[in-house]
C-alpha cells in the first residue's frame, strides 16, 4: 500500500506526471481542430503529427523541473495551498523552456496547441494530486503505520509533550507511558513503565515505534546511554529542542504532533538521495530481471536436481535501522548448515568472529560454483524490488552477530543493506566481520549516485576475477 511519505509514492508521483504529459500532448493534438473556429487562431488544413522527440523530452522536462522544486517530496508542502502554488510555479518554469526547445527544434509545432496542452496538463497535475489528497484524507486507516510513542522523563517537560500528542489526536498515534529514573515516581505516577534501563524491554513488550527523550538538563548525560540502548532497535529516537546532539545519524528538525523535535534517527541520506537511490534500485533492478529470471531458473532446476529441496535459503538479515527482514538466496549449503555453525567459526586473536572460512565444509558441490560467480546471490533483486534492500549498501548482517557489535559499529544500519558494497569491491570474504563495518561507514559517509555506479561497475569484475569469493 502505497504511503503518502513514502520514496515509492514519490516515484509513482514522477511517473504518473510523466504519463500525464504524454496523455496531454495526445488530447491537444485531438483538440486543435477545434480551436480553428477561434477568430485569434490560424486554420491549420493538413493533420498534426507530432515528432517522436517531443513525447520524450517534454515528460522528462516536466518531471524534471518539478523535481527541482521539490514537489516530489511530500513532507515539505504539507498544505494543499503551498503544493499549488509551488506547483503553479514550477509548471510555469516548465512551460517557458519547453516553449524554448520548441523554438530552437521544431518550430512547426502550432502554438495554439502547445497552450493547450499546458492548460490541459497543468488542470490533471492539479485535479489528481487533489484526488489523492482527498483518498488519503477519507482512507480509513491513515496513517497505516501506528505510532507508538514512549516518553523518557516523566517531569513537566515529558508531561507537556505527553499531553501536547493526546490534544493533537493524530490518528494511529498513542502515548504509551513514561521512563523516569525519580523515585518518588514509582507509585504515584500511573503510566510509568520503568527506569532507563529497562528501555529495551519495553520497546520490545509494548512494540514502541517513537521513542522521545524528555529529560531535564541535570541528567542530560543520560541521553547518550537512551542512545545506545535503542540502537539497534527500529524505532525513531526524538529529542525536545534545547539538548545537545549525541545522535550516532544525521540529525533533522521535525513537527512532532506540534512540538519542534531533534530526530536522532534521520536517514543518513537526504530525501532526495533516498529517492534517487531508490528510482536507480527500481530501474536497474528490472533491467537484471530481464536475464536473471531464466539464469534462474535453471540454477533452480539444478540445485533441486542435485541437491534436492529447498533450492531457496531464506534467512533473517539486519536491515536499515535495525529492522529485521529476511534475505533471498540459492541454497549453497548441506541442508543442516546451521546447526553445524559453531563447528566452522573461529575467533582471531582480538575475540571478533571469523564466520565464514574458504574450505567450509558445509558448502557444497554446486555451492562453491555459484559462490564463486555470486550467482546465489541474484534472488537477492526480489529484496532490491521489495525495498528491503538496494543494489549498492553495507552488508546486510546476520542478526547475532549484530547483538555482539560495538556501538561505533551500529552506524552501518543507518541506510539500506546492499546486494553489494564499498565491502564487496574490497576484499569481500576475505576481510572479517568488523573490518566491513569500516568500509560501510566509508560508504555512507561519502554516497552519491556515481559511487554507487562505481561499485556496480567494480562488482562486475570482483566476481569475474572470484577474488575472496567463498
Amino acid at each position: 500500500m502505497l504511503r503518502r511519505f513514502s520514496i515509492n509514492f514519490a516515484i509513482f508521483s514522477m511517473i504518473m506526471d510523466a504519463f500525464l504529459v504524454v496523455l496531454g500532448l495526445e488530447a491537444a493534438v485531438l483538440l486543435r481542430p477545434f480551436l480553428d473556429a477561434l477568430p485569434f487562431v490560424k486554420t491549420i488544413p493538413e493533420q498534426i503529427n507530432l515528432p517522436a522527440g517531443v513525447y520524450v523530452i517534454f515528460p522528462l522536462v516536466w518531471v524534471g523541473i518539478l523535481s527541482a522544486f521539490s514537489i516530489y517530496d511530500g513532507r515539505k508542502y504539507l498544505r494543499v495551498a503551498d503544493e499549488y502554488a509551488m506547483l503553479t510555479l514550477a509548471s510555469l518554469i516548465a512551460s517557458v523552456s519547453m516553449a524554448g526547445i520548441l523554438y530552437l527544434s521544431y518550430r512547426q509545432v502550432s502554438r495554439a496547441m502547445f497552450f493547450t496542452f499546458v492548460l490541459i496538463v497543468y488542470a490533471l497535475f492539479l485535479a489528481w494530486r487533489g484526488i489523492v489528497r482527498l483518498g488519503f484524507r477519507l482512507r480509513k486507516d491513515w496513517p497505516d503505520v501506528p505510532r507508538r510513542v514512549l516518553i523518557i522523563g516523566a517531569g513537566p517537560l515529558g508531561m507537556r509533550i505527553g499531553d501536547q500528542i493526546r490534544k493533537a489526536r493524530v490518528e494511529n498515534m498513542q502515548c504509551i507511558g513514561y521512563v523516569d529514573e525519580d523515585p518518588g515516581l514509582d507509585e504515584t505516577h500511573p503510566e510509568l513503565l520503568g527506569k532507563i534501563i529497562d528501555v529495551r524491554e519495553i520497546v520490545k513488550e509494548a512494540a514502541i515505534t517513537d521513542v522521545i527523550i524528555a529529560l531535564p538538563y541535570s541528567v542530560y548525560q543520560r541521553m547518550s546511554e537512551v542512545v545506545n540502548i535503542t540502537t539497534d532497535l527500529p524505532v525513531k529516537v526524538w529529542v525536545a529542542l534545547g539538548f545537545f546532539d549525541l545522535s550516532l545519524y544525521r540529525t533533522d528538525i521535525e513537527d512532532f504532533a506540534g512540538v519542534p523535535m531533534l530526530d536522532l534517527r534521520a536517514p543518513a541520506l537526504s530525501e532526495y538521495q533516498r529517492l534517487v537511490k531508490r528510482g536507480f534500485d527500481l530501474f536497474f533492478g528490472i533491467l537484471a530481471m530481464v536475464p536473471a529470471l531464466p539464469i534462474m531458473a535453471l540454477i533452480s532446476l539444478v540445485i533441486w536436481i542435485f541437491d534436492g529441496r529447498p533450492v531457496f535459503f531464506l534467512q533473517e538479515r539486519v536491515g536499515e535501522n535495525g529492522r529485521i527482514f529476511r534475505v533471498y538466496k540459492f541454497r549453497t549449503m548441506v541442508k543442516n548448515a546451521d546447526q553445524i555453525r559453531g563447528t566452522v567459526e573461529q575467533t582471531d586473536v582480538e575475540g571478533n568472529i571469523i564466520h565464514k572460512k574458504e574450505d567450509d565444509p558445509r558448502v557444497t558441490t554446486i555451492g562453491h560454483f555459484l559462490r564463486r560467480l555470486s550467482l546465489d546471490e541474484f534472488p537477492q533483486l526480489f529484496n532490491v524490488l521489495a525495498g528491503s534492500m538496494s543494489l549498492v549498501g553495507p552488508r546486510p548482517e546476520l542478526p547475532y552477530l549484530v547483538e555482539k557489535y560495538q556501538a561505533w559499529q551500529r552506524k552501518r544500519f543507518a541506510v539500506p543493506p546492499g546486494m553489494t558494497g564499498w565491502w564487496q569491491v574490497n576484499g569481500r570474504s576475505e576481510r572479517v566481520m568488523h573490518l566491513h563495518t569500516e568500509d560501510d561507514l566509508y560508504y555512507i559517509t561519502n554516497y552519491s549516485i556515481w559511487l554507487d555506479i562505481q561499485i556496480l561497475i567494480r562488482t562486475i569484475w570482483t566476481v569475474l576475477l572470484g577474488k575472496g569469493a567463498y
